[in-house]
């Protein structure tokens, strides 16, 4: 019963509603190093969780209830502060445990075609552009120290590492002096739509950055094969499967989100992906459009290495602090009215 390609990791990182509708989106780590984004309805998890528990009824609990081991699926309260996007940001934090937790059943549950099936990437996940109107409400980042044990960590995109261009001083999120030179490395840890993204140094210190001073490094493969630097180090998603036939060529599911590392005129790409650097066919790929929108790309450009020699990068205006509390949660809105310099913004 068990698949051989399987999600290890998930978690909730955006609620997209449009009209009366309402979707979860999902950032799914899978075994083989790749990643996906996905959106599911509320209405799909009471399915999942039918057919969970008809699929594994001793998990289940249908036979001796002491056996139990599948999560409850638990509803959030019809009446919530924020109405009906309070409410559909508390299924989201709900839906983030009951996935987590459907992980950590064990194998024969979290290694099944059942669940395997249900956050494999659909039709809609792979469309280059969400529905007209669509509204995507992002969870609000939390400060560690105000944020209990057993809430979930939603963040944007996984943590990832990035170079900086030119030197650069700031503040941490404590206020302490916060010192970049060139070259040197920073994770990624949540890119806001401001321009200003909080990472974290060697030290551990965490701050808010502006994006223009972050690139990625292109591999020395991209050159020696005649390639252009893909712009922006775009993300992209396949249409379909493909199996490499070559050495140099990846081998990647269908809904694989690559990243284009350079791009040819002869339709071959060079990408990233599950940690490997290899070619794809271009027809394959597509651009992304949730996954687009919630981890944005990494700041490449055409060749940055001059430019950063001879002029730092324009900085982006740090957002004011109404835009900041205007989307967070309730909780997280308050924890600030508390903690006013928690941010480290203006």
């Amino acid at each position: 019963m068990a698949s051989s390609r399987h999600p290890v990791s998930i978690r909730g990182v955006a609620l997209v509603q449009k009209e009366r509708s309402q979707t979860f989106a999902f950032s799914v780590h899978w075994s083989d190093g790749g990643d996906s984004f996905v959106r599911r309805s509320w209405e799909e998890f009471r399915q999942l969780q039918k057919t969970l528990k008809e699929t594994f009824p001793v998990e289940a609990g249908l036979l001796q209830k002491s056996d139990r081991i599948l999560p409850r699926l638990s509803d959030a309260p019809m009446l919530v502060r924020g109405g009906r996007t309070g409410r559909g940001l508390e299924r989201l934090r709900l839906l983030n445990t009951y996935t987590q937790t459907l992980l950590a059943t064990g194998e024969r549950v979290s290694r099944s075609p059942v669940l395997t099936g249900f956050f494999a990437p659909q039709p809609q996940d792979l469309e280059s552009t969400l529905p007209a109107r669509s509204l995507v409400i992002l969870p609000a980042p939390r400060e560690p120290s105000s944020c209990p044990s057993d809430s979930p960590a939603i963040h944007s995109l996984e943590a990832r590492s990035l170079r900086c261009l030119h030197p650069f001083h700031t503040q941490d999120t404590r206020g302490r002096p916060f010192l970049v030179q060139a070259q040197e490395s920073l994770a990624v840890l949540l890119r806001h739509p401001s321009g200003w993204w909080l990472v974290e140094n060697e030290d551990q210190q965490t701050a808010w950055f502006p994006a223009p001073y972050l690139e990625e490094e292109v591999p020395s493969q991209a050159s020696e094969a005649g390639l252009a630097p893909g712009k922006s180090g775009t993300q992209f998603c396949s249409s379909c499967a493909y199996e490499g036939n070559r050495a140099d060529e990846l081998s990647v599911p269908a809904g694989a989100r690559v990243r284009v590392l350079g791009t040819s005129d002869r339709g071959w790409w060079l990408c990233s992906y599950g940690g490997r650097a290899g070619f794809l066919p271009a027809v394959l790929l597509r651009p992304e459009g949730l996954g687009a929108l919630l981890s944005g790309p990494g700041i490449l450009g055409e060749d940055r290495t001059q430019e950063a020699a001879s002029a730092a990068p324009a900085v982006p205006a740090r957002p004011p602090r109404s835009t900041i509390q205007s989307r967070c949660c309730t909780i997280t809105r308050r924890a600030l009215g508390r903690a006013p310099d928690s941010l480290g913004l203006p």
